[in-house]
Protein backbone atom coordinates (compact mmCIF):
# COMPACT_ATOMS: atom_id res chain seq x y z
CA UNK A 1 0.00 0.00 0.00
CA UNK A 2 1.35 3.60 -0.65
CA UNK A 3 2.21 6.00 1.85
CA UNK A 4 -0.46 8.69 1.90
CA UNK A 5 0.28 12.54 2.94
CA UNK A 6 -2.10 15.19 4.24
CA UNK A 7 -1.69 18.68 3.30
CA UNK A 8 -3.49 22.00 4.76
CA UNK A 9 -3.48 24.99 2.39
CA UNK A 10 -2.67 23.46 -1.13
CA UNK A 11 -4.60 26.26 -2.85
CA UNK A 12 -1.12 28.12 -4.44
CA UNK A 13 2.17 28.47 -3.10
CA UNK A 14 3.76 25.66 -1.02
CA UNK A 15 1.18 23.39 -0.35
CA UNK A 16 0.45 22.98 -3.98
CA UNK A 17 4.05 22.42 -4.96
CA UNK A 18 4.28 19.65 -2.08
CA UNK A 19 1.40 18.11 -2.94
CA UNK A 20 2.81 17.94 -7.27
CA UNK A 21 5.42 16.70 -5.83
CA UNK A 22 4.85 13.97 -3.56
CA UNK A 23 1.95 12.70 -6.27
CA UNK A 24 4.92 12.80 -8.92
CA UNK A 25 6.72 10.17 -6.36
CA UNK A 26 3.81 8.17 -6.90
CA UNK A 27 2.19 8.94 -2.98
CA UNK A 28 -1.11 9.07 -2.36
CA UNK A 29 -2.00 12.86 -1.67
CA UNK A 30 -5.03 14.62 0.08
CA UNK A 31 -4.48 18.05 -1.18
CA UNK A 32 -6.95 20.11 1.48
CA UNK A 33 -7.87 23.77 0.89
CA UNK A 34 -11.09 25.98 1.47
CA UNK A 35 -12.34 25.44 -1.96
CA UNK A 36 -11.69 22.33 -3.73
CA UNK A 37 -14.25 22.83 -6.10
CA UNK A 38 -12.17 25.69 -8.13
CA UNK A 39 -9.25 23.53 -8.51
CA UNK A 40 -8.07 22.48 -11.71
CA UNK A 41 -4.31 21.22 -11.59
CA UNK A 42 -3.97 19.08 -8.75
CA UNK A 43 -7.57 17.59 -9.97
CA UNK A 44 -6.01 16.30 -13.05
CA UNK A 45 -2.90 14.59 -10.98
CA UNK A 46 -3.27 10.72 -10.47
CA UNK A 47 -3.50 9.63 -6.38
CA UNK A 48 -5.02 13.33 -5.40
CA UNK A 49 -7.66 13.38 -3.25
CA UNK A 50 -9.32 17.02 -3.25
CA UNK A 51 -10.76 18.19 0.25
CA UNK A 52 -12.16 20.59 1.67
CA UNK A 53 -10.40 22.10 4.87
CA UNK A 54 -10.29 25.03 7.23
CA UNK A 55 -7.88 24.53 10.12
CA UNK A 56 -10.37 26.85 12.03
CA UNK A 57 -12.87 24.72 11.58
CA UNK A 58 -12.57 20.84 13.62
CA UNK A 59 -15.45 19.58 12.06
CA UNK A 60 -14.14 19.98 8.30
CA UNK A 61 -11.04 18.55 9.74
CA UNK A 62 -12.51 15.58 11.28
CA UNK A 63 -14.48 14.79 7.99
CA UNK A 64 -11.23 15.13 6.02
CA UNK A 65 -9.30 12.99 8.11
CA UNK A 66 -12.14 10.40 7.88
CA UNK A 67 -12.93 11.12 3.97
CA UNK A 68 -9.00 10.60 3.43
CA UNK A 69 -8.31 7.38 5.65
CA UNK A 70 -11.87 5.87 3.44
CA UNK A 71 -10.65 6.47 -0.05
CA UNK A 72 -6.96 5.50 0.96
CA UNK A 73 -6.78 3.29 3.69
CA UNK A 74 -4.69 5.22 5.88
CA UNK A 75 -2.52 8.65 6.75
CA UNK A 76 0.96 8.14 7.45
CA UNK A 77 2.03 11.93 7.04
CA UNK A 78 0.31 15.41 7.98
CA UNK A 79 1.56 18.58 6.40
CA UNK A 80 0.64 22.14 8.82
CA UNK A 81 1.24 24.21 6.11
CA UNK A 82 -1.55 26.13 5.89
CA UNK A 83 -1.21 30.22 7.05
CA UNK A 84 -0.54 33.67 6.34
CA UNK A 85 1.21 36.51 7.47
CA UNK A 86 -0.44 39.88 9.27
CA UNK A 87 2.31 42.38 8.46
CA UNK A 88 2.31 46.13 10.35
CA UNK A 89 3.58 48.17 13.15
CA UNK A 90 2.17 45.86 16.09
CA UNK A 91 0.15 49.57 17.21
CA UNK A 92 -1.71 49.43 13.82
CA UNK A 93 -3.07 45.96 14.05
CA UNK A 94 -6.68 45.83 15.65
CA UNK A 95 -6.84 43.24 18.57
CA UNK A 96 -9.50 41.24 16.14
CA UNK A 97 -6.30 40.59 13.54
CA UNK A 98 -4.00 39.97 16.63
CA UNK A 99 -6.54 36.91 16.96
CA UNK A 100 -7.13 35.78 13.58
CA UNK A 101 -3.46 35.47 13.51
CA UNK A 102 -3.25 33.04 15.85
CA UNK A 103 -6.23 31.46 15.19
CA UNK A 104 -4.98 30.17 11.76
CA UNK A 105 -1.34 30.21 12.34
CA UNK A 106 -1.43 28.51 16.12
CA UNK A 107 -4.35 27.51 16.95
CA UNK A 108 -5.50 26.21 13.31
CA UNK A 109 -2.17 23.78 13.29
CA UNK A 110 -3.35 22.46 16.84
CA UNK A 111 -6.12 21.59 15.84
CA UNK A 112 -5.50 19.30 12.60
CA UNK A 113 -2.41 17.97 14.50
CA UNK A 114 -4.84 17.07 17.52
CA UNK A 115 -7.53 15.44 15.20
CA UNK A 116 -4.89 13.43 13.60
CA UNK A 117 -2.96 11.96 16.84
CA UNK A 118 -5.76 8.98 17.19
CA UNK A 119 -5.30 7.25 13.73
CA UNK A 120 -1.62 7.59 14.04
CA UNK A 121 -1.52 6.08 17.40
CA UNK A 122 -3.72 3.75 16.21
CA UNK A 123 -1.32 2.58 12.89
CA UNK A 124 1.19 2.96 15.41
CA UNK A 125 3.48 5.51 13.52
CA UNK A 126 3.01 8.96 12.01
CA UNK A 127 4.86 11.98 10.69
CA UNK A 128 3.63 15.65 11.63
CA UNK A 129 5.86 18.43 9.27
CA UNK A 130 5.75 21.99 10.07
CA UNK A 131 5.61 24.82 7.76
CA UNK A 132 7.05 27.47 10.05
CA UNK A 133 9.61 30.09 9.11
CA UNK A 134 13.13 31.78 9.77
CA UNK A 135 10.70 34.50 11.45
CA UNK A 136 9.64 31.98 13.82
CA UNK A 137 13.73 31.90 14.56
CA UNK A 138 14.40 35.47 14.19
CA UNK A 139 12.56 39.08 15.30
CA UNK A 140 11.39 41.95 12.50
CA UNK A 141 9.69 45.05 12.54
CA UNK A 142 6.40 45.18 11.26
CA UNK A 143 5.89 41.70 10.87
CA UNK A 144 5.42 41.03 15.42
CA UNK A 145 2.29 38.98 14.84
CA UNK A 146 3.37 37.01 12.26
CA UNK A 147 7.06 36.06 14.09
CA UNK A 148 4.81 35.61 17.15
CA UNK A 149 2.52 33.21 15.59
CA UNK A 150 6.04 31.18 14.08
CA UNK A 151 7.87 31.49 17.73
CA UNK A 152 4.69 29.91 19.12
CA UNK A 153 4.37 27.05 16.36
CA UNK A 154 8.29 26.55 16.61
CA UNK A 155 7.55 26.16 20.82
CA UNK A 156 4.70 23.85 20.20
CA UNK A 157 6.09 21.64 17.65
CA UNK A 158 9.33 21.13 19.78
CA UNK A 159 7.59 20.27 22.42
CA UNK A 160 4.79 17.66 20.94
CA UNK A 161 8.04 16.25 19.31
CA UNK A 162 9.06 14.87 22.73
CA UNK A 163 5.83 13.63 23.86
CA UNK A 164 4.93 12.09 20.84
CA UNK A 165 7.99 10.42 20.38
CA UNK A 166 6.67 7.80 23.13
CA UNK A 167 3.77 6.59 20.41
CA UNK A 168 6.23 6.33 17.13
CA UNK A 169 5.35 9.66 15.89
CA UNK A 170 7.92 11.88 14.25
CA UNK A 171 7.19 16.09 14.39
CA UNK A 172 9.80 18.11 11.95
CA UNK A 173 9.90 21.66 11.16
CA UNK A 174 10.70 23.32 7.57
CA UNK A 175 12.08 26.88 8.08
CA UNK A 176 12.23 29.24 4.76
CA UNK A 177 12.90 32.42 4.40
CA UNK A 178 11.15 34.57 1.85
CA UNK A 179 9.59 32.32 -0.54
CA UNK A 180 8.59 33.79 -3.87
CA UNK A 181 5.28 32.44 -4.09
CA UNK A 182 1.82 34.98 -3.35
CA UNK A 183 2.65 35.29 0.08
CA UNK A 184 4.24 38.29 0.60
CA UNK A 185 1.35 39.62 -2.35
CA UNK A 186 -1.78 38.88 0.13
CA UNK A 187 0.37 40.01 3.30
CA UNK A 188 0.78 43.38 1.15
CA UNK A 189 -3.36 43.18 0.86
CA UNK A 190 -4.44 43.65 4.83
CA UNK A 191 -1.07 45.49 5.79
CA UNK A 192 -2.04 46.62 9.04
CA UNK A 193 -2.71 50.90 8.53
CA UNK A 194 -3.50 53.63 10.93
CA UNK A 195 -3.33 57.12 9.68
CA UNK A 196 -3.00 58.44 13.28
CA UNK A 197 0.21 56.43 13.90
CA UNK A 198 1.84 59.60 12.22
CA UNK A 199 5.02 59.45 14.34
CA UNK A 200 5.75 56.14 12.61
CA UNK A 201 6.08 57.43 9.56
CA UNK A 202 9.69 57.86 8.82
CA UNK A 203 10.48 54.81 10.16
CA UNK A 204 7.87 52.84 8.15
CA UNK A 205 8.85 54.26 5.08
CA UNK A 206 12.40 53.89 5.40
CA UNK A 207 12.21 49.71 6.51
CA UNK A 208 9.32 49.37 3.73
CA UNK A 209 12.59 50.13 1.42
CA UNK A 210 15.10 47.74 3.76
CA UNK A 211 12.49 45.37 3.52
CA UNK A 212 12.59 44.88 -0.51
CA UNK A 213 16.52 44.26 -0.19
CA UNK A 214 16.41 41.46 2.34
CA UNK A 215 14.97 38.85 0.45
CA UNK A 216 18.10 38.19 -1.93
CA UNK A 217 18.54 34.46 -2.00
CA UNK A 218 14.58 33.56 -1.46
CA UNK A 219 14.14 29.87 -2.22
CA UNK A 220 11.32 28.73 -4.82
CA UNK A 221 7.91 26.81 -3.35
CA UNK A 222 9.72 24.02 -4.81
CA UNK A 223 12.74 23.96 -3.02
CA UNK A 224 10.73 24.23 0.09
CA UNK A 225 8.83 21.00 -1.45
CA UNK A 226 12.31 19.45 -2.10
CA UNK A 227 13.33 20.02 1.52
CA UNK A 228 10.02 18.60 2.69
CA UNK A 229 10.10 15.61 1.21
CA UNK A 230 13.92 15.38 2.56
CA UNK A 231 12.65 15.72 5.98
CA UNK A 232 10.10 13.25 5.74
CA UNK A 233 11.95 10.49 3.95
CA UNK A 234 15.43 10.99 5.65
CA UNK A 235 14.77 8.91 8.14
CA UNK A 236 17.20 11.00 10.78
CA UNK A 237 16.69 12.71 13.84
CA UNK A 238 17.28 15.87 12.40
CA UNK A 239 14.65 18.23 13.58
CA UNK A 240 15.01 21.38 11.65
CA UNK A 241 15.23 21.88 8.02
CA UNK A 242 16.40 25.15 6.61
CA UNK A 243 15.60 26.60 3.06
CA UNK A 244 16.73 29.70 1.45
CA UNK A 245 19.88 31.33 1.72
CA UNK A 246 18.32 34.45 3.28
CA UNK A 247 17.16 31.77 6.16
CA UNK A 248 20.55 30.01 6.23
CA UNK A 249 22.43 33.67 6.56
CA UNK A 250 19.95 34.81 9.20
CA UNK A 251 19.70 31.66 11.57
CA UNK A 252 23.50 31.12 11.23
CA UNK A 253 23.68 34.04 12.81
CA UNK A 254 21.32 34.08 15.59
CA UNK A 255 23.11 30.27 16.38
CA UNK A 256 26.78 31.68 16.05
CA UNK A 257 26.55 34.79 17.95
CA UNK A 258 25.97 35.11 21.77
CA UNK A 259 22.78 36.91 22.92
CA UNK A 260 23.26 40.18 23.18
CA UNK A 261 25.95 40.62 20.41
CA UNK A 262 23.09 39.13 17.87
CA UNK A 263 20.49 41.86 19.58
CA UNK A 264 23.01 44.37 18.78
CA UNK A 265 23.54 43.12 15.03
CA UNK A 266 19.76 43.30 14.22
CA UNK A 267 19.66 46.66 16.05
CA UNK A 268 22.24 47.96 13.88
CA UNK A 269 19.91 45.97 10.69
CA UNK A 270 16.94 47.25 11.20
CA UNK A 271 17.89 51.14 12.35
CA UNK A 272 17.20 53.24 9.23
Amino acid sequence: MSNTILITGSSTGIGREIAKLFAEKGWNVIASMLEPEKEEELSKLKNILLAELDITKPDTITKTIEQGVKHFGKIDVLVNNAAYGQYGLFEAVTPEQVENQFRVNVFGTMNVTRAILPHFRGIKKGKIINISSAGGRIGIPLISLYNSSKFALEGFSESISYELASQNITVKLIEPGGVATPFHEVAKEHYAINPELADYDAYTSAFAKKFETMHHGIASAEEVATTTYQAITDDSDQFRYVVGNDAKGWINERTNMDDLSHIRHMREVFKV
